[in-house]
C-alpha cells in the first residue's frame, strides 16, 4: 500500500503539535533505557548529549498554568518564562522535566541562575558556566566548559563519548539549519508563500523533535512543496512585511504573531530564540571538535552578551534580505537585557534602516491581547 503524503496544511500542524506529541515519545525513549537531559537554551551544545545517545529535550515553558504555583517559591516581578519553567518542574506536569535524568541550565541571565538552585533542590541540574563576551578569551573558556559538560555526562552516565560521535552530530545538526534556513528563506519572496505563524510553529516545533536524523528530510519535504505551490501561483498576496524580534515568542506569546497577521501584515523573518538568531553552522572542516562547537555557540547575538554585535549585524541583514517594512520587538517581561536592547534596535531600525519600529512588553498571559491587537492594527496601517 502507498503511503499518502500529507498536504502543506496538514504538516504545519505536524509540526505545531510536536511538543505535545513529544510528550508520548519521550515516555517510550525513557521506557526502552534512552536516557533524557532537559536543557534550556540555544547556547547548550546539544551535539554533546546527542554523541552519547541521549534524548535532548527543550524546557523553557510558554504557558502561565504553572506560575501561581512558581510565585509560592519566585517573585511576581520575574521573567514569566522563568516562572512557568519552574512552576511546572515543581508541579510535574511536564513530562520532559519529569523524564529528564538531568536538567542542564547555563548561565545567561541572572533571574535563571537563581531559578537552577531553587531547581536543584527537586531536580539533577548541571549548570554550564556562559561567558559574557564574544571574544577569544569567551572562546577559549566555552570551549573548556563544553569538555567538562562532556565530562559530566561521562561519569553520571558511565559511558564514553568520543569525537566521531560528535563530529556524527554536528553534521545531523547541520543538516537540520540548514533545512530550517531553506524553509525560512522562502519568506524573502514577495508575496510571501505562507503565514509567518506556519514558519515559526515549524522552527519552534522542531526543537521538540528528537529524531534529528529524519527532521532535516521532513523539513525539506515540506520546503519542496512549498516551492511547487509558489511556483504554481500559490501565495498568501502582498502584505505588509514584519520582522519579529526579541525575547523567545513561542507559546502563549504566538497572540503578538496573530496579532500581525490578523491586522493584514505576515511576519516574513524572526531573530529570536526559535528562530534565524541561532541557525547557525558549525565549522565541520575545523579539527578541534570542540572549538568548532565554542565558536559556534558564541556566535549566537543574544542580550545577554555585552557588548552584543552580532544581533545587530543580523537584523541589519535580515532586514534588507527579507525586505522588511516594519520592526516588532517582543519583550517578556521583566526581561531587562532585551529591554536594555530596544535602544540600540531602535535606532538601528529608525535611523540606519529608516523603517517603523515599534516595541511590544507582554508576559504569558491572555489579559493583554486586544490591546495587543490595536497597537499592531494601528502600527501595520502606518506602513
Amino acid at each position: 500500500m502507498v503511503e499518502l503524503k500529507k498536504d502543506l496544511p496538514a504538516m504545519f500542524e505536524e509540526f505545531a503539535d510536536q511538543r505535545r506529541n513529544s510528550f508520548l515519545a519521550i515516555k517510550k525513549l525513557k521506557d526502552e533505557g534512552t536516557p533524557v537531559v532537559g536543557v534550556f537554551c540555544t547556547y547548550l551544545p546539544k551535539e554533546i548529549a546527542n554523541a552519547m545517545g541521549a534524548a535532548v529535550v527543550g524546557l523553557c515553558s510558554v504557558s502561565d498554568e504553572t506560575i501561581p504555583d512558581a510565585e509560592k517559591d519566585l517573585p511576581r516581578n520575574l521573567c514569566p518564562l522563568i516562572k512557568s519553567s519552574y512552576g511546572f518542574a515543581k508541579t510535574d506536569k511536564c513530562p520532559f522535566f519529569y523524564f529528564s535524568d538531568l536538567v542542564v541550565g547555563e548561565t545567561t541571565c541572572d533571574g535563571k541562575k537563581k531559578m537552577y538552585e531553587l531547581l536543584a533542590e527537586f531536580k539533577p541540574v548541571y549548570v554550564i558556566e556562559l561567558p559574557n563576551r564574544q571574544s577569544e578569551e569567551g572562546i577559549a573558556m566555552y570551549r573548556r566548559e563544553i569538555i567538562r559538560f562532556k565530562e559530566k555526562l561521562e561519569q553520571q552516565f558511565e559511558t564514553t563519548i568520543t569525537e566521531e560521535a560528535i563530529r556524527h552530530q554536528i553534521h545531523l545538526r547541520n543538516e537540520v539549519t540548514k533545512s530550517l534556513l531553506r524553509l525560512q528563506y522562502l519568506m524573502t519572496n514577495d508575496p510571501a508563500p505562507v503565514s509567518g505563524l506556519d514558519i515559526v510553529n515549524t522552527s519552534y516545533g522542531s526543537g521538540f523533535n528528537m529524531d534529528v536524523e529524519s527532521l532535516p528530510g521532513r523539513i525539506n519535504e515540506m520546503a519542496d512543496m512549498m516551492e511547487a505551490d509558489y511556483a504554481a501561483g500559490k501565495n498568501i498576496g502582498k502584505k505588509p512585511r514584519i520582522l519579529v524580534t526579541g525575547s523567545p515568542s513561542g507559546g502563549a506569546a504566538l497572540k503578538v504573531i496573530r496579532a500581525i497577521e490578523d491586522s493584514g501584515a505576515v511576519v516574513v523573518a524572526f531573530e529570536n530564540c526559535s528562530g534565524l538568531k541561532s541557525m547557525i553552522l558549525t565549522d565541520e572542516e575545523n579539527p578541534d571538535v570542540y572549538d568548532a562547537l565554542a565558536r559556534r555557540y558564541m556566535s549566537i547575538g543574544c542580550s545577554c552578551m555585552s557588548p552584543n554585535p552580532n544581533r545587530l549585524a543580523m537584523l541589519d541583514r535580515l532586514i534588507d534580505e527579507f525586505k522588511v517594512d516594519g520592526v516588532v520587538d517582543v519583550i517578556l517581561q521583566a526581561c531587562h537585557t532585551y529591554n536594555v536592547e530596544t535602544g540600540l534596535v531602535g535606532k538601528l531600525v529608525k535611523e540606519k534602516k529608516g523603517i517603523p519600529y515599534a516595541v511590544v512588553e507582554t508576559d504569558y498571559s491572555q489579559a493583554d491581547v486586544g490591546q495587543i491587537k490595536t497597537r499592531m492594527a494601528a502600527f501595520i496601517e502606518m506602513l
